[in-house]
């Protein structure tokens, strides 16, 4: 694995499963407005479209660092014939892993137990090798898709196309994050 990759997969952890600190700072209602007497009159709620627009400021930098990854095919070597034998979308099967992350950022009491937990969270996150969803992909136009091969092996796929008949699909931009994680840039 190279160092952008490397660099690549921590950085998209860390966005996967940043919104739990968010959620965690609004429910505690913490607020930039004590960092300076400057900020004192600012409301609540400028914090929170904040502590927000950082994961989804961080999202878009990932898009960006996506083109520095490697190039890879999942077409067969030699053809130009796709090996995928079924699509399924993906976008619905992690909502209820996010709304989880929600509820364990509301139940948390203190902020040592968040660093705990986020922090096994982030290893979780990180050590799979396919949960690198993350729904502020979504807001830039992104869908995550399961392929099977022809091996019945399942890849996940992050791409902004619309994916429905497996038959003669090519993925011309298609970057590698890891073995079985991919996104089309």
């Amino acid at each position: 694995m190279n160092i952008v990759n490397l660099f690549f997969r921590l950085f998209l952890t860390f966005n996967a499963t940043s919104l739990i600190l968010v959620v965690f700072l609004v429910k505690e209602e913490v607020t930039v407005n004590k960092l300076s007497p400057y900020l004192d009159s600012l409301p609540a709620f400028v914090s929170y479209i904040i502590y927000f627009l950082v994961p989804v400021i961080f999202t878009f930098l990932s898009v960006l660092l996506a083109k520095g990854l490697g190039d890879d095919s999942i077409e067969k070597e030699g053809e130009n014939n796709s090996p995928i034998t079924a699509i399924e979308q993906a976008n619905n099967a992690y909502l209820p892993s996010y709304l989880g992350y929600f509820f364990v950022a509301l139940s948390v009491p203190f902020y040592d137990t968040l660093i705990f937990v986020f922090a096994i969270l982030f290893i979780f996150t990180f050590l799979s090798q396919t949960l690198y969803f993350n729904p502020l992909f979504l807001f830039f136009g992104f869908h995550f898709y399961y392929l099977t091969t022809e091996n019945n092996i399942k890849i996940f796929l992050i791409t902004k196309r619309i994916l429905k008949d497996p038959k003669g699909l090519e993925f011309p931009e298609l970057k590698r994050i890891n073995d079985f994680t991919f996104i089309e840039i």
